[in-house]
């Protein structure tokens, strides 16, 4: 984990039991493990194209469902990177990306505001990626997105594999992210004339 703008969360509820920690100016390197394999995949992808150095640990009630298990690590991870943040001075605020993914375009643009908002323009229907439900995609990112003070815009521009669909998302949130909370050495203080975010 990078000491420099890192970060440790734990949330514990009567469902799950999610231990994050991240570091903003990492290399991409990860550990994760929640018990949903295509989850898992997904949380590698965004550490390694955020850049951030990641490590989940989430245990939940699979048996009951994965819903609990994906929202509460968007709940978790969102705590994770408002922290890590600290005050936000410096940072470049906003970032966005047009992202291909096989045949599917996504399209992510991030505000690094403190006023949470997400707005979803993507359709996967009742679709399901081997055991993960695809719908859950839009769950983990409000849930980080409320967390972590985001305003976040996801719209799929094309697309037709939900596998896909979900795998550019995830990459084109990390990489808006990625650019949105770097450091700008012209930017001094807080990156807004109001004077807090």
């Amino acid at each position: 984990m990078s000491e420099m703008r890192s970060a440790a969360t734990v949330r514990k509820t009567r469902e799950t039991d999610v231990k994050i920690e991240i570091g903003l100016d990492g290399s991409g390197v990860y550990e994760v493990s929640t018990g949903i394999g295509f989850f898992d995949h997904m949380l590698e992808s965004f550490s390694k194209h955020g850049l951030f150095d990641l490590r989940v640990s989430a245990q939940g009630d699979l048996v009951v469902d994965t819903h609990h298990t994906v929202e509460d690590v968007g709940i978790t991870l969102g705590l994770a990177l408002r922290e890590a943040l600290g005050t936000a001075e410096g940072i470049r605020r906003y970032g966005n990306c047009v992202l291909p993914m096989s045949e599917s375009m996504v399209e992510a643009a991030v505000d690094v505001s403190n006023r949470a908002y997400l707005v979803y323009r993507v359709d996967l229907g009742n679709d399901r990626i081997g055991d993960f439900d695809a719908n859950l995609v839009e769950d983990f990112l409000y849930a980080f997105a409320q967390n972590a003070g985001l305003d976040l815009h996801v719209e799929l521009r094309y697309g037709k594999n939900p596998h896909h669909i979900a795998e550019a998302i995830f990459k084109a949130v990390a990489r808006a992210l990625r650019d949105a909370v770097a450091i700008d050495p012209r930017q001094t203080g807080l990156p807004t004339v109001k004077g807090a975010l």
